[in-house]
């Protein structure tokens, strides 16, 4: 007999916002924010998603709407969900959870997404001392391929994953994600800086109360007051999981969580109909509602078998995660490296983020040639599915750090040749360009000291 159709357990509906579905959303982490269902080892079920912020980002023609968004509901996670075994019992404190990805993708009506570049006073992204100003692309899909009208010329096939997928933390574990955080934020903002790139944005997201979701904990209540006072952002990936925003995680992949509290709790959302590695834009991917149908094992005691603490406690493992058999095939890839020095032409001691940067401001630039606007080149690099790498990171004093790109997502041929760059219609300035704002604050912005970007 064939195998009965996933169980819905988590539905969405677009239309309204996140307070108002039929089983309440949250965007926090804490291990008293109770299950909204339960699902049992072994049966295929279905997860419906909100996108990233909840529906706030529309598809128009206008950039206001990012550049005035409240990035502190981000995420908005369905679940969480409680995970028993084939006899009722829960997964305990020390399992192993094993979520593999069976069938995934946007919800029906609704296949649109965005890529977008928050305003550098709003968060900004990986760039944002180079791209200061909010902008944004929409992307429609057709089967498994997206294109997009802002940015023309450009059609690849997507490599759809949940951004974040994680279990509950326990009130220990939280405890110590507060207070390491908390130390950083603390610290000298002089001595955290990284290249002089992501200094501008926030180093960590403490606790608060603002757009704070705790599914069905009543707001208002002294319950809700204590843990959203408590309860952990969703914006980092940690031990737990979460947004990891890891671009092969799609059909047919199995996530190796680990279990901090009965039940495990598990959590997801942040749909991605594509994404390039590091998601340098921040809201960065093909943000999108959509679906998962996932089925889970438990592994007893699993934790202590296969993850090893890296830290003062057996609570500092990280998941593991395997990659299904589905992927994009590219063959022909155009590659571009970056080195740790920076744009003034100083040298940095084995910095691996500033090689990064580099070699994707070496991408925008060489791309810019080619009839594009470095805004749509550096949407374009956040969420098609080119990768990136840490080619490098023993030789002293040099990181070395690569970005490839599928040369066959364009419609004209990009590779160097001898002569000049081509010229012609295939070449000429891609209009309609990003959806753009303006930038209003006053942080200094890095130029090119080649070419202002």
């Amino acid at each position: 007999m064939a195998p009965p159709t996933p169980r819905l357990v988590v539905p969405i509906d677009v239309k309204k916002s996140p307070w108002e579905q039929k089983l309440p959303i949250h965007n926090r982490w804490h291990p008293h924010i109770p299950p909204v269902a339960e699902v049992t080892e072994g049966e295929v079920f279905r997860v419906e998603m909100l996108d990233c912020v909840g529906g706030r980002v529309g598809d128009n023609n206008s950039a206001e709407d990012i550049k005035f968004v409240d990035a502190s509901i981000s995420h908005c996670l369905s679940g969480p969900l409680r995970v028993l075994d084939t006899k009722g019992v829960p997964a305990k404190p020390g399992d192993l959870l094993v979520v593999e990805i069976c069938n995934l993708g946007p919800l029906l009506g609704n296949e649109w997404g965005f890529t977008a570049t928050l305003d550098r006073d709003n968060g900004g992204g990986f760039l944002t001392d180079h791209f200061p100003c909010a902008t944004k692309a929409i992307w429609y899909f057709e089967g498994i391929y997206a294109y997009s009208p802002n940015i023309p010329g450009v059609r690849f096939p997507g490599l759809t994953h949940p951004g974040v997928v994680g279990t509950a933390p326990s009130m220990e574990l939280l405890q110590t994600w507060n207070e390491r955080e908390k130390k950083l934020v603390e610290t000298d903002i002089r001595s955290v800086k990284l290249s002089e790139v992501v200094h501008q944005r926030p180093v960590a997201h403490l606790p608060n109360t603002r757009n704070c979701l705790l599914g069905k904990v009543k707001e208002g209540t002294l319950e809700w007051e204590k843990i959203a006072n408590e309860a952990a952002r969703t914006i980092p990936g940690r031990e737990n999981g979460g947004n990891c925003d890891i671009k092969n995680l799609s059909t047919g992949s199995k996530v190796y969580l680990p279990v901090f509290v009965e039940g495990a709790n598990l959590s997801t959302g942040d749909m991605h109909f594509s994404q390039g590695d590091g998601e340098i834009t921040f809201c960065g991917a093909i943000e999108m509602s959509g679906f998962l149908e996932l089925k889970c094992e438990i592994i007893r005691g699993g934790m202590k078998e296969y993850l090893t603490p890296m830290g003062p406690t057996p609570l500092h493992v990280n998941p593991i995660f395997e990659i299904g058999p589905v992927e994009p095939r590219f063959s022909e890839w155009l590659v571009f490296e970056g080195i740790s020095v920076d744009e003034e032409g100083r040298q940095h001691f084995l910095d691996a983020t500033l090689a990064f940067k580099r070699a994707v401001l070496n991408a925008i630039d060489y791309l810019s040639k080619f009839g594009y606007s470095k805004e749509q080149v550096y949407i374009l690099l956040s969420c098609c599915p080119c990768e990136g790498r840490i080619s490098g990171i023993v030789d002293t004093p040099n990181a070395l750090a690569t970005l490839a790109i599928p040369t066959s997502i364009f419609d004209q041929d990009i590779r160097p040749k001898s002569g000049k760059v081509p010229a012609g219609p295939q070449v000429l300035k891609r209009l309609p360009d990003v959806l753009k704002s303006t930038y209003d604050g006053d942080l200094p912005i890095t130029q090119n000291p080649s070419k202002d970007i």
